[in-house]
């Protein structure tokens, strides 16, 4: 693994405590070029956790608060009169921009939220009729609170699809919460050394084309495929997942196998990241939630069941 890569890894479990596995899978996400939804009660380091990651990636970082008055244009930008020059001017919003996060993102309505599906599919963004490319580094990054619904709009399928991830925050434990604690408290003593950039843009790309030489076997193929083709037949399961969703994993496991320090990719990889690739991209049958079967356990039994390739 690249030493950059290394060193940013270390500076960035320094500053976050508690949340070592959603950190890398992040991180996994990132590099494996894909967009990553958050979900996390108030207060459990979400903002901080993407604003962290852009510092250290050398990224340019934009934050949106979502909000019910939102428009598409406070997002992607807008055209203009100049006056003066009697000429129409654009505008770019701050989608325009390495890592933006997208705060709250289920406080928008729909129409809102559709204004970053083009963005986060295609990278590239329509102002009044003419397109322009967005950076080859771009990621968007959405959290959410999954305990308050009143003044929500849940995210349309669509939209949740174009996650590659969906990674629940939870608390940290006591001890580790104890060091947070302890951490703010002593005044933020590392943070002159995390808050600075460990990698710039172009090795970034560079990484990132390493990623995309990492051995992906027809065995681990056909068990990727297996396991979204077994989430349409469940019958915990109402509706199954995508294409897109074997494609997640297939390049998820590219990145953590890097990150691991191998070449190839193994089973275990895929273990590892097919439930943050899947929890959002399904929905369970009535009688699974009446069960009370959660997703998550949905997804270890689905997965459990599937031969693993030798």
């Amino acid at each position: 693994m690249n030493n950059e890569l290394t060193s940013l890894i270390d500076k960035y479990e320094k500053r976050l405590i508690g949340q070592h596995t959603n950190l890398r899978l992040l991180l996994t996400a990132i590099l494996s070029g894909g967009h990553v939804l958050l979900e996390g009660v108030p207060g459990t380091g979400k903002t901080h956790m993407v604003r962290t990651l852009a510092t250290l990636l050398g990224g340019q970082f934009s934050r949106i608060q979502f909000t019910p008055d939102l428009l598409p244009s406070d997002i992607t930008g807008s055209t203009i009169y100049n006056l003066k020059e009697s000429t129409f001017q654009t505008l770019k919003g701050p989608i325009f921009t390495n890592i933006l996060l997208a705060d709250e993102i289920n406080r928008t309505p729909a129409k809102t939220q559709a204004a970053l599906l083009e963005a986060m599919a295609e990278k590239q963004v329509t102002i009044q009729g003419e397109t322009y490319p967005l950076s080859d580094v771009f990621f968007v990054v959405a959290t959410q609170n999954p305990i308050e619904f009143e003044g929500t709009y849940p995210l349309p399928e669509a939209q949740q699809d174009r996650f590659m991830f969906k990674l629940n925050i939870d608390f940290p434990s006591f001890d580790e919460e104890v060091n947070v604690l302890k951490y703010v408290l002593e005044g933020n003593k590392v943070a002159s050394e995390v808050d600075r950039a460990v990698l710039n843009l172009e090795t970034f790309i560079s990484i990132r084309r390493e990623i995309e030489e990492i051995t992906i076997s027809d065995s681990i193929i056909d068990y990727i495929m297996k396991i979204v083709r077994k989430t349409r037949d469940s019958e915990s399961i109402r509706h199954g997942a995508s294409t897109r969703a074997a494609i997640s994993i297939g390049k998820a496991g590219q990145a953590w196998a890097y990150l691991a320090g191998r070449d190839y990719v193994t089973p275990d990889d895929v273990k590892m990241v097919s439930k943050p690739a899947l929890r959002h991209r399904i929905q369970l049958s009535p009688h699974a939630e009446l069960e009370g079967v959660t997703i998550d356990q949905t997804i270890e039994e689905l997965v459990g069941v599937i031969p693993v390739p030798r």
